[in-house]
């Protein structure tokens, strides 16, 4: 899903921060400022950054291993935070993803 930044709904205010924020030439237009804002948001916010992986997940929009990366977790902490969070593993992964879990086992 592409959100336009014309179906937002800003106050006057941030319509002016947002306007100021592209005057200063630190970002060449408003898309690449709120792209930048959000990449910052989930780094400086682990929990949200999970939260996102796995509702992402609960889509089908990543696979367990790509959730997992995203997230920062490891495959078994991904399958335990899905857990908590009431989320139904989609099983059985792919090839791909159980042989990375495999050899992720043996590594530890």
């Amino acid at each position: 899903m592409t959100i336009s930044l014309s179906n937002l709904s800003l106050s006057p205010l941030m319509e002016e921060e947002l306007s100021a924020v592209v005057e200063t030439d630190f970002y060449a237009n408003p898309e690449t400022f709120l792209a930048d804002a959000i990449r910052t948001l989930l780094a400086a916010r682990p929990e949200l950054r999970i939260a996102v992986a796995c509702k992402l997940y609960e889509r089908g929009t990543f696979s367990l291993d790509k959730a997992a990366e995203w997230s920062g977790l490891n495959i078994e902490e991904m399958k335990e935070m899905l857990h908590k969070s009431g989320i139904i593993r989609i099983a059985p992964e792919t090839l791909e993803e159980t042989e990375a879990m495999a050899r992720q086992a043996l590594a530890a």
